[in-house]
C-alpha cells in the first residue's frame, strides 16, 4: 500500500523507519511478489523473457568475477555497472528458478567486489552503483546467505558505500546539492543501501534516508512541467533509472515515497523518450547524449504507477527479445495484460527544457521527423547547441548530432570545453555568426520557444536565439516548420552592420551541390535541400571540422565517429547585413513545393520587425 505524506519540501515523519518492513526481501519486491512473478512466468511473453534471462545467467556462470579496473585513471563505473547487471540477472533468476549455481555465482561476484580497496568515492557514481548492487544482492538473497556472508556484504555496504556519503550529506556539498543526474544516481544508491540494512544499522539509515530524500527533490524539480530533461535523452535515462529505483525501494520497504513520485512533471517523464525518438529508433541526442535507444526498463514502472499503458508499449517494443531483469520485474503486469498505445499528438513542445519535436505520423517508419531545441547552455552536460536540429525522413537520418567527445580530454568539463568542435555551435546543426576563437554561442545563454503551433498536416515552432549570439547580432530567431513531409528551416538575423555567418547541417549522406540545390543520397534514398534565401548564396559541402578561425585542440574526435563519413552541408555569407537563411528540405529527388508552403496566419520569424531588402518584413 502506498501512503501519502505532505508534499511540502522536507516534510518527513520524525521516525522515518517506523514503517520499515522487517522481512527480506523488501527492495523493489517482497517474497510474495517474487512468488507471484514465478507463476506469471510459466507461459507467454513472461516465460520468453525469463528464458532469455536464464540464458544470460548461464553465460555468467562461465564468466570470471569482476575486477577492480579504472582504465581511464578516473572511473570504476564500468565495473560497478557490470556488478549491478550481474546481481540483478543472477538474483532474479535464482528467486524464480531456485538453482543454487546462480546464487553461488552471485556470491563470487559480490565477494570479489567486497574485497576491493574502495569503490572509488572520488567519482561517486561508481560508489553509488556498487552500493545499489550490494543492497539488492544482500536483500534478495538474505535468507540464502550464511551469517558470515551477510557480515561480509553488510560491512562492504557500510564502509565502502554509506559512510563515504556521510561527509557530503552533512556539509550539503558535491552531488548532494546537484540538480542533475548525479543526484538521482548517488541518492538512489545510498537509499537502497540504507534500506537494505535499516533494521541492523538504524542510526546510519535514519541519517541517510532523510538527507537523500531532501537532496533528490532538487533535480526532480527539473522534470517540471512536462517531464523533459536538460541533460539530453541519455542522461534522462540514467537519472530516471535511479529515480525509479529509489522511489520503488522506498515504497516497497517503507510503504511510501514521501511524495517524490507526485512532484510536478514526473508523471509525464516517460513522454520525453517517446517524443524524442524518431522513426529510425534513434533519439534527438542533444547535449552530451548518444543517439541510441532511450527509455529503459523504468518505463514499465512509470506505466504502472501512472496508468500509462503507452509507456509500457514503448518499452516492451524496445526490449524485444532481450529484456533486462528489471524489465521482467517492473513489467509483469503488462506481460499478462498487453498494453495498448494511446494516440498522442504528433507534435510536442517540452517547456523549461525548450525542446520541440514534429513528425508527420506515428507508427510509420517512413515518416518525417524533425526535432530542435532552445534551452540553457549552462545546464550540466550542455553543448553550445541552441537552435540545433535533427531530421529523419524516408527511413533515414539526414541531419544528425555528432554526440559527445572523450570525457577524459583535457578540460572537457572545465576551461577548455568550448574549444572542442563537438561542444561548439559549429559542431552542430545551427548558426555560427562572426566566427572567431571564442565560444561561438554565449556559454550561459538561454533560448525559449516563443511560438508553437500544431494543426493537421502542419506544425511549427520558433526559438529566440538572441541571447546565444548577443555579442554578434542584435537579434536572432530560428523557425522550423513541418508541412506534410517537407521541412523548412528559416533563420532571421538582425545586425547593425554586415556580418559573416554560416548555416550548418551535419550529415552522413553523400551530397551533390548545384548552386542553391543539394541532393543527398543515403542507402538508396534521397533528400533534396533547396536554398531559398539569401539571394545568390549557394550550398557547399565541408568536412566536419573546425573553421580556420576556431580552436584546434589535440586529441579531439573530429573525423572518428560512429557516423558514416561525417560531413556538413553549409551555407556561407561573407559580409551581409541582417541575413536571412531559408532552407527547404524535402524527401525524394525534388521538392513537391519549390517554394515554402504559405505559413499559417500570424506565424513569423521576426527580429524586432526589421525591414528587409525590398521593404518587406521578415516572415517564416
Amino acid at each position: 500500500m502506498h501512503v501519502s505524506f505532505s508534499r511540502a519540501e522536507g516534510t518527513l515523519p520524525a521516525d522515518i523507519l517506523a514503517r520499515l518492513k522487517p522481512a527480506h526481501p523488501r527492495l523493489l519486491a517482497s517474497a510474495a511478489d517474487f512468488e507471484q512473478l514465478k507463476k506469471q512466468t510459466s507461459e507467454g511473453k513472461a516465460a520468453q523473457w525469463l528464458g532469455h534471462l536464464k540464458k544470460e545467467a548461464g553465460e555468467l556462470l562461465k564468466a570470471e568475477p569482476s575486477r577492480y579496473e579504472i582504465p581511464d585513471g578516473k572511473r570504476l563505473l564500468a565495473t560497478s555497472r557490470r556488478v549491478l547487471d550481474r546481481v540483478l540477472t543472477l538474483g532474479l533468476v535464482f528467486r524464480l528458478a531456485g538453482d543454487t549455481r546462480h546464487s553461488e555465482r552471485l556470491w563470487l561476484e559480490l565477494e570479489a567486489a567486497a574485497r576491493f580497496k574502495d569503490w572509488n568515492p572520488s567519482h561517486f557514481l561508481d560508489t553509488a552503483e556498487m552500493t545499489a548492487a550490494f543492497a539488492i544482492g544482500y536483500d534478495w538473497l538474505f535468507d540464502t546467505w550464511t551469517p558470515e556472508r551477510r557480515a561480509v556484504l553488510r560491512t562492504a555496504i557500510v564502509e565502502l558505500g554509506l559512510k563515504q556519503a556521510l561527509p557530503l550529506y552533512r556539509k550539503q556539498k558535491g552531488w548532494t546539492a546537484a540538480d542533475h543526474n548525479w543526484s538521482q544516481v548517488c541518492n538512489g544508491g545510498m537509499t537502497l543501501g540504507a534500506l537494505a540494512l535499516a533494521d541492523e544499522e538504524q542510526a546510519l539509515a535514519a541519517e541517510i534516508l532523510p538527507a537523500a530524500i531532501a537532496s533528490v527533490r532538487r533535480p526532480m524539480h527539473e522534470f517540471a512541467p512536462d517531464g523533459a530533461w536538460g541533460e539530453g535523452p541519455s542522461y534522462w535515462d540514467y537519472a530516471v533509472m535511479y529515480n525509479v529505483l529509489m522511489i520503488a525501494a522506498l515504497d516497497s520497504a517503507l510503504g511510501t515515497d514521501f511524495g517524490l513520485s507526485e512532484m510536478e512533471g514526473f508523471s509525464k517523464a516517460a513522454d520525453f523518450p517517446i517524443y524524442v525518438t524518431g522513426p529510425t529508433g534513434r533519439t534527438f541526442n542533444y547535449a552530451d547524449a548518444g543517439d541510441g535507444g532511450c527509455g529503459g526498463q523504468h518505463m514499465l514502472w512509470l506505466a504502472s504507477r501512472f496508468e500509462r499503458p503507452d509507456f509500457a508499449a514503448f518499452r516492451i517494443a524496445r526490449a524485444g527479445e532481450r529484456p533486462t531483469a528489471l524489465d521482467l520485474l517492473y513489467g509483469r503486469r503488462w506481460l499478462m495484460q498487453p498494453p495498448g498505445n494511446r494516440q498522442q499528438p504528433p507534435a510536442k513542445h517540452f517547456r523549461s527544457s525548450e525542446v520541440v519535436t514534429l513528425r508527420s505520423a506515428w507508427d510509420d517508419p517512413q515518416a518525417t521527423f524533425v526535432a530542435f531545441k532552445g534551452g540553457n547552455n549552462a545546464v550540466n552536460h550542455s553543448n553550445l547547441d541552441l537552435g540545433t536540429f535533427v531530421l529523419e525522413a524516408a527511413g533515414e537520418r539526414w541531419a544528425f548530432d555528432l554526440g559527445a567527445d572523450d570525457y577524459n580530454l583535457p578540460g572537457y568539463f572545465g576551461s577548455k570545453r568550448w574549444d572542442y568542435y563537438r561542444m561548439r555551435a559549429e559542431g552542430h546543426n545551427t548558426l555560427v555568426i562572426a566566427p572567431d576563437a571564442r565560444p561561438d554561442q554565449a556559454t550561459k545563454a538561454k533560448a525559449s520557444i516563443e511560438r508553437f503551433h500544431e494543426s493537421p498536416g502542419r506544425a511549427f515552432a520558433i526559438v529566440n536565439l538572441s541571447a546565444a549570439y548577443a555579442c554578434r547580432a542584435s537579434a536572432v530567431r530560428r523557425g522550423i516548420m513541418l508541412s506534410g513531409h517537407d521541412v523548412i528551416v528559416q533563420d532571421e538575423i538582425e545586425t547593425d552592420a554586415p556580418v559573416e555567418a554560416w548555416w550548418f547541417m551535419h550529415t552522413g549522406a553523400e551530397v551533390k551541390c548545384d548552386g542553391a540545390i543539394a541532393v543527398m543520397t543515403q542507402n538508396g534514398r534521397q533528400l533534396t535541400a533547396t536554398l531559398l534565401s539569401p539571394a545568390g548564396a549557394v550550398f557547399e559541402v565541408m568536412p566536419a571540422e573546425p573553421l580556420a578561425t576556431s580552436p584546434h585542440p589535440e586529441r579531439q574526435q573530429v573525423k572518428h565517429t560512429s557516423m558514416r563519413h561525417p560531413r556538413k552541408l553549409a551555407v556561407h555569407v561573407g559580409a551581409l547585413a541582417s541575413p536571412r537563411f531559408t532552407v527547404l528540405l524535402s524527401p525524394g529527388g525534388s521538392s513537391a513545393n519549390p517554394r515554402p508552403p504559405p505559413p499559417p496566419r500570424g506565424m513569423g520569424v521576426k527580429c524586432g520587425g526589421a525591414r528587409r531588402r525590398g521593404g518587406k518584413k521578415g516572415g517564416f
